[in-house]
């Protein structure tokens, strides 16, 4: 939780667990759904979110329709047997694109743990890109910012973290 939240003008929008209960295509109806008239995508990142699929679908699509994004480390939060956990990979690191050798466009790319594969879940998104990132890959870690929950004070700087990424 956070202080303030009403105030600070955001809300929460995570659909994970209505997304056990739908096909594919349902779930991606519902997460472009909760995305219409956002902004500001965050991330919550815990031990395996790196690889988890529709969090993947979502920062993806959040970033294709122009959102900022940013992540927030949760393992320093107590479970409810009172354990935290090890930091979780960024999943900004496992997920990119690569522009083309004009500049017009980029397709994405995931990556798996071993290997970079295209991302069939979107297409390539039409766009124009400075001549020197032509024909370049990116990761999205190259521009999106971390926090750290426990030790950032994310209770206090939740809405700062949010300001920062618009």
């Amino acid at each position: 939780m956070t202080k303030e939240t009403d105030e600070a003008g955001f809300f929460d929008a995570s659909i994970w667990e209505d997304a056990k209960l739908h096909g594919a295509s349902s779930v991606k109806r519902l997460i472009d759904s909760n995305l219409e008239n956002t902004s500001v995508t965050c991330a919550l990142i815990g031990t395996e979110t790196w690889k988890r699929e529709w969090v993947r679908y979502e920062i993806l699509k959040s970033f294709d329709r122009g959102n900022s994004l940013f992540g927030i480390h949760i393992n320093g939060v107590r479970d409810k047997n009172r354990q935290t956990f090890p930091n979780g990979n960024n999943p900004f690191d496992y997920l990119g694109f690569i522009v083309s050798d004009d500049g017009t466009s980029h397709m994405y790319y995931t990556h798996d743990g071993s290997s970079w594969s295209k991302y069939e879940e979107l297409a390539t998104k039409k766009t124009n890109y400075p001549r020197e990132h032509w024909g370049k890959g990116f990761k999205l870690s190259t521009w999106v910012p971390c926090f750290d929950w426990e030790a950032g004070n994310g209770y206090e700087n939740f809405p700062t973290w949010v300001e920062k990424a618009k």
